[in-house]
């Protein structure tokens, strides 16, 4: 029996409409080896995680080194070293006042644990949200997630939510164009939490690009706007860094794209430790202490395997330039997509910061209708021919691009000319 046969007898997988018909063997840098011995050019990176490359050297020998010393602990039940040196590393690249760091296993645990934190810390009990946004598969993610299609069969989900319209200035949800809308989308967070709350909110959690709604950066401005929404009412700012984090848009974190505006929670996942599953929220310790004996716990978070990989993961990002790097590949590879869009009408919009980019793909420009069945078989037609990319958004229409940050600019150029030949079949 084969690995894709055991799969289909024995792992459940009935959540997706397929899995890819890629057995991977290995993979190293920006590059897939399949069972089948066909390699792959990796635009996707297990969905936005090895950032530094698959199996970069650095990160794989600090956990080897970091496996013949300790595997696991409980580190909120014993002092570990790795977790320290890990929280003390992330107090000096985060942000603003952020300080103690709370570590746990997955994005959604991250997003989960900084949603109760916010609520203990301020006393308050709501969630202002964004629509589209997507922050996670338990249940108070979902319920703060705004896609019915994540959510369908699961409800009734956690009340005391509250969603604001998408910053989505392609789509814009108040029907208004980007050079005279005067931001009203950040204004619209003060009408809901006047007429959708009871004025007991305690966090507004949003991402700075929203991934899975379709590779949205938030407009600048936008931001520095709600912050000010936020304080006059008292109302904190957690920002979801999970996909964006450690070097993805060409900062080692989204929000220091958008200036003078400081999250007070920070929850951060995927690209943290390179492949090894690891989740945090941080926050500074007026916020973070609010905590009382008994109430938040995780018995594999602060994993020291997990921790070792990530202290080298983050030296990597910063001393071998790869944030930098992400940037340069960033703004080399947009204008180039945005000349495929002017050749196919088949690509509405073009999007993103550093390696998060995003296709939208649609039937017809005019109406914007979404074009989700040429998106299926974009990804395909790439995969055939040696490219590996996702496909997101709310209506399923956008081609994702998001890259080991170490891939090339020549592999990036191939990666181009598969997905070029890929619209030609697809128009």
């Amino acid at each position: 029996m084969d690995t894709v046969e055991k799969y289909q007898r024995y792992v459940n997988t009935s959540f997706v409409k397929s899995i890819e018909p890629v057995v991977v063997e290995r993979a190293a840098g920006a590059e897939i080896f399949a069972a089948d011995g066909r390699t792959y050019l990796d635009c996707f990176a297990g969905i936005a995680v090895v950032n530094a490359g698959h199996v970069h050297p650095r990160v794989a020998e600090a956990a080897k080194a970091q496996i013949d010393r300790l595997v696991h602990a409980a580190s909120y039940i014993y002092y570990v070293p790795t977790t320290a040196d890990l929280a003390e590393v992330l107090a000096k690249i985060t942000p603003g006042a952020l300080q103690k760091t709370f570590f746990c296993n997955s994005g959604a645990e991250a997003i989960e644990g900084a949603l109760r934190m916010a609520k203990v810390a301020t006393g308050k009990r709501e969630i202002i949200s964004l629509q589209m946004a997507f922050h996670g598969r338990t249940y108070a993610t979902l319920s703060v997630t705004g896609n019915m299609a994540r959510k369908t069969r699961g409800g009734p989900y956690m009340s005391g939510v509250a969603f604001a319209p998408a910053p989505y200035c392609y789509r814009c949800p108040l029907k208004l164009e980007p050079e005279s809308c005067g931001l009203a989308c950040a204004d619209a967070v003060e009408d809901v939490i006047r007429t959708q709350t009871s004025g007991d909110v305690a966090a507004f959690v949003v991402e700075p690009v929203m991934g899975e709604g379709g590779l949205i950066p938030l407009p600048q401005g936008y931001l520095a706007r709600v912050k000010q929404i936020l304080e006059r009412e008292g109302i904190l700012l957690l920002v979801d860094e999970v996909q964006t984090g450690f070097g993805r848009t060409g900062k080692m974190f989204a929000i220091e794209h958008h200036e003078d505006v400081e999250p007070d929670l920070l929850a951060l996942a995927k690209g943290i430790a390179d492949g090894f599953p690891l989740g945090a929220f941080i926050a500074p310790e007026a916020i973070a202490d609010c905590f009382q004996p008994g109430e938040h716990l995780s018995t594999f978070g602060g994993n020291p395997v997990s921790c070792a990989a990530a202290l080298a993961n983050i030296e990597v990002l910063q001393d071998e330039g790869i944030i930098q790097h992400a940037a340069e590949m960033g703004q080399w590879v947009l204008p180039a997509l945005r000349e495929l869009q002017q050749r196919f009408p088949l690509i509405g919009d073009v999007r993103g910061q550093g390696l998060m980019l995003g296709i939208e793909l649609v039937k017809d420009r005019q109406t914007k209708e979404p074009a989700a069945a040429e998106a299926a078989r974009m990804r395909a037609l790439c995969r055939e021919s040696g490219l590996l990319i996702g496909v997101g958004g709310q209506f399923g229409n956008v081609l994702r691009l998001q890259p080991p940050l170490v891939i090339t600019r020549e592999q990036l150029s191939h990666a181009l000319q598969i997905i070029e030949h890929a619209l030609e079949a697809c128009s």
